[in-house]
């Protein structure tokens, strides 16, 4: 009933709106989570910045191919190997009217750099970030960064003069639980402006009526609701109560395609599933085996790779719509190599072995931390791989709960065995090494590498990677970092899921390979 009081609310925001004038066109949507925060350096989450990159902008943005594009920057070249010079968009006004200057970058990438940031690591190798002119900035590397403006594509720039203003200067902290005025408010220079924001309830966005650029699509306002019930969030669909939903359960695609007025867009996503182990700390947090850490044996992060069937959870649990991998990065991916794509095999037996010669015979207890809101299916993989280790002799406690308690727990590495996903926003296998399998450190590297998998030969091929501009031998890098992540079970690569989003057929929207969902490309009524 609750649903139901809420989506009445809903449709009389969607009169209100259509009050607006002639054209007006209101679209609401529904995803089975919330974006946790407004604050767009507050979690480096794709559904949050999916959200909020409506609001707030890059000085590189993305085409609809996913190719880069001018932004809140209308040019950029390399002026020395490890400076970039940014010209900057003139007559751009933030959403309270402010101009956007270089202080403004400046600020934001500063913001990005200290604690409570999760986007360290797409700046943890800026050196300095130095003022021009007003509409100029340069930005140096400690290293040679040929894809400098990919990176930059997920760093969003906020208004200096509003941060101060609203004792919003620092990013908060998801780990610690610590709000402040840019969680639930927000002044971007985007296509459209955050007009009400109700934590878990609702969220309204209105078109921005001194945008910079043309807005291709004709909304006027957008209303996202979280929906966590697979069930309700179809029924929803389906109803006409909502006009587009994702993800879609795989099991009702076929039932969606077969309305009158509704489809469900499937395509490949660029999101790698995997499982994380802690290979730190001497002794676990949450594991019967006491005095000692069985993760820092690779037999034993061997066998629990060996244990688990993924071509079960492909054809049982995800229904077709997933592509098993080997690999931190898919298809889509710069710096993917197919041939290098191949999983040890599913091999019960040979799991059993392994724990065994690692002392751990009768197997062992732990804890499995786990979304039941985040990825597609996510609560159901986690209990098919527990019931997998079971059949060697793990017991899996599995804790599964919801996106707005599991993050912040996980990113203090307050776990023991983890279930995530990554897409590298960049395109690129350089996010994926810089962000999930370098060494931590307290500059950004290995920022969601929460097992502190360490190598120190992949770091250094990491930073050449980084570095190296030509094409060919940057690529035998990524392969020989690889290889190295492989060979000694760094994490638990799953599988890459696919987009399920369910449209209104009133609808046309713009299905992105990142699953971001931009408002600026929604037409309805067409």
């Amino acid at each position: 009933m609750k649903f139901k009081l809420n989506l009445l609310r809903v449709a009389a925001l969607g009169l209100a709106a259509a009050s607006l004038g002639a054209g007006a066109q209101t679209v609401r949507i529904a995803n089975q989570g919330d974006a946790l925060s407004m604050d767009p350096h507050s979690l480096n989450e794709s559904l949050q910045l999916s959200v909020t990159s409506n609001v707030y902008e890059p000085l590189v943005g993305r085409a609809k191919d996913l190719s880069v594009t001018p932004a809140l920057a209308t040019s950029w070249k390399q002026t020395s190997p490890t400076v970039w010079r940014f010209e900057l968009r003139k007559g751009v006004q933030f959403h309270d009217g402010t101009p956007f200057t270089a202080d403004d970058v400046l600020f934001s990438l500063a913001r990005t750099q200290v604690d409570g940031s999760d986007m360290k690591s797409y700046t943890n190798d800026v050196k300095d970030v130095r003022k021009i002119n007003d509409h100029t900035v340069e930005i140096e590397t400690t290293a040679p960064f040929p894809i400098l403006p990919d990176v930059l594509t997920q760093v969003f720039i906020m208004s200096k003069k509003w941060a101060e203003t609203n004792q919003a200067t620092r990013p908060v902290d998801r780990r610690k639980g610590i709000e402040n005025a840019a969680s639930f408010r927000a002044n971007g220079t985007g296509p459209f402006r955050l007009r009400e924001r109700q934590p878990n309830v609702r969220t309204t966005f209105v078109r921005n009526g001194t945008y910079w650029d043309k807005i291709e699509g004709n909304v006027q306002e957008v209303i996202f609701t979280p929906i966590g019930s697979d069930a309700t969030r179809v029924a929803a669909l389906l109803s006409g109560e909502v006009d587009v939903m994702e993800p879609v359960p795989v099991q009702d695609i076929e039932r969606i395609n077969a309305s009158a007025g509704a489809q469900a867009l499937v395509a490949p996503e660029l999101r790698t599933i995997f499982l994380g182990m802690d290979q730190r700390r001497d002794e676990l947090l949450y594991s019967s085996v006491k005095g000692k850490n069985p993760f820092k044996d690779k037999r034993v992060r061997q066998a629990f790779y060996q244990a688990i069937d993924i071509e079960g959870i492909k054809r049982t649990v995800m229904r077709g719509a997933s592509a098993p991998t080997a690999l931190m990065i898919g298809p889509g991916i710069n710096g993917f190599d197919p041939a290098q794509n191949k999983r040890l095999p599913f091999d019960p037996e040979a799991s059993k072995k392994l724990l065994a010669e690692a002392g751990y015979p009768q197997g062992f207890e732990v804890t499995m931390n786990c979304p039941n809101d985040r990825y597609v299916n996510d609560a159901r993989i986690c209990q098919t791989v527990a019931a997998n280790l079971a059949r060697v002799g793990v017991k899996i406690n599995l804790a599964a709960e919801t996106k707005g308690t599991y993050f912040p727990k996980i990113l203090r590495r307050d776990t023991s065995f983890y279930l995530l996903g990554w897409t590298p926003s960049t395109y690129d296998a350089h996010n994926a090494m810089n962000a999930l399998m370098a060494c931590p450190n307290d500059k950004g590297a290995g920022q969601f590498n929460l097992g502190a998998y360490c190598n120190p030969k992949f770091d250094e091929l990491t930073r050449a990677v980084q570095s190296e501009g030509d094409k060919a031998k940057r690529q035998a890098m990524i392969k020989e970092a690889f290889d190295l992540h492989t060979a000694d079970v760094g994490h638990l690569p799953l599988h890459q899921q696919s987009l399920a989003w369910g449209v209104s057929k009133k609808v046309k929207v713009v299905q992105r390979g990142d699953n971001y969902l931009d408002f600026k490309w929604i037409t309805v009524g067409r």
